[in-house]
């Protein structure tokens, strides 16, 4: 069985529709942050299992419960979570299989030793003249496959 992961980050208050549109296929949404409005994370609830950090631009009251760094199982698979790549130390991610990250806005992602660092770049607001991203991973058997998309 193959199941699919959206991974988003930086909406800064801005749900794009056609962001929305490639989450509906995911049964599990990752945000690594700055979401800017609890609204937003409404339509992604109802979608499928959401994982979520807090990001440094959110921080108004309905904020304060989310994790910084966020430690979580998808199919077997390992994943540590956060906003800012430097919340985590090398003994947050030791067991992980996937670092998943935001803040930036730009896309990056890198094996490195067995892991794969990700940032899916920012999928509300263009910025910095970069383009706006998401990230769509499959896993399927313990093996991962992720895929960059550009939004318009």
């Amino acid at each position: 069985m193959t199941v699919r992961i959206g991974i988003i980050s930086d909406t800064h208050g801005l749900l794009r529709p056609e962001v929305l549109q490639v989450l509906k296929s995911c049964s599990h949404i990752i945000h690594a942050g700055d979401i800017t409005r609890e609204n937003l994370l409404d339509p992604m609830r109802i979608l499928g299992n959401l994982y979520v950090v807090r990001g440094n631009c959110d921080t108004d009251e309905w904020a304060e419960g989310l994790r910084k760094i966020l430690h979580f199982k998808i199919e077997n698979v390992r994943f540590v979570l956060t906003h800012e790549i430097w919340n985590v130390s090398s003994q947050d991610y030791k067991d992980a299989d996937v670092v998943i990250f935001g803040h930036t806005h730009r896309y990056w992602e890198e094996w490195r030793e067995g892991r794969l660092w990700l940032n899916p770049g920012s999928c509300g607001r263009s910025r910095y003249g970069e383009d706006v991203t998401m990230a769509v991973m499959e896993v399927s058997d313990g093996k991962l496959s992720i895929q960059k998309i550009v939004l318009e």
